[in-house]
């Protein structure tokens, strides 16, 4: 099970600092908030996650977009911060980009076109609330919040008229979804989704 500890108290950080941190732990910033991320993903999540990477990266072979997976850095600067200085740095558990500007040695330095979180019990509310926020402020395109208990997707599509997420829509197992970036792209949620097995112990 992944957990989230949060390190609120001393200096505001950047990516120079985060990139200092060769101890193995997966950490993430935000507005300069350090928050150590737990190594340990369920099964579920690590089948889910290979099974949507799978699908992204056969439908985006010899196109412009790339899809990424941990551990893979995404710095989002503010409008006065150079990206070595960003104060928010965080690994999604899937990235797509399409704009190779963006991509350097580092990582990816700007707004993604979409992003994939995979909820874990100790994680959703970072995940639906303060990584929700994050997104929707720096205008990511497409962001979806993968449940794996419920076996649902929300996905958000950014408003550049409104500035922000338009309501959610939500696709279960038995839904075919299709990124609103790649409308040519059907996902059968049944083959992303792993059967569920009821747990038991020997008598």
């Amino acid at each position: 099970m992944m957990s989230i500890d949060v390190i609120r108290n001393g200096p505001k950080y950047t990516f120079e600092d985060y990139l200092t941190w060769n101890d193995g732990k997966r950490w993430e910033i935000i507005d300069g908030v350090i928050y150590l991320m737990s190594p340990m993903p369920s099964l579920e999540h690590q089948k889910i996650s290979v099974n949507l990477v799978q699908n992204f990266a056969a439908y985006l072979k010899g196109k412009k977009c790339q899809v990424f997976h941990p551990p893979f850095d995404v710095r989002l600067p503010k409008e006065n911060e150079h990206s070595k200085k960003a104060s928010t740095t965080v690994q999604p558990d899937i990235t797509v980009i399409c704009d190779s500007n963006k991509l350097d040695s580092k990582g990816c330095k700007g707004s993604p076109d979409l992003i994939v979180e995979i909820l874990s019990p100790s994680t959703s509310k970072h995940d639906t609330i303060t990584k929700y926020k994050l997104y929707e402020q720096n205008a990511v395109k497409e962001y979806w919040i993968v449940d794996p208990l419920n076996q649902l997707v929300s996905r958000f599509h950014y408003d550049e008229s409104l500035k922000e997420y338009k309501k959610p829509e939500y696709f279960s197992r038995e839904d075919i979804i299709i990124p609103i970036i790649f409308p040519d792209l059907q996902i059968k949620l049944e083959e992303v989704f792993p059967e569920i097995v009821e747990d038991y112990e020997d008598e």
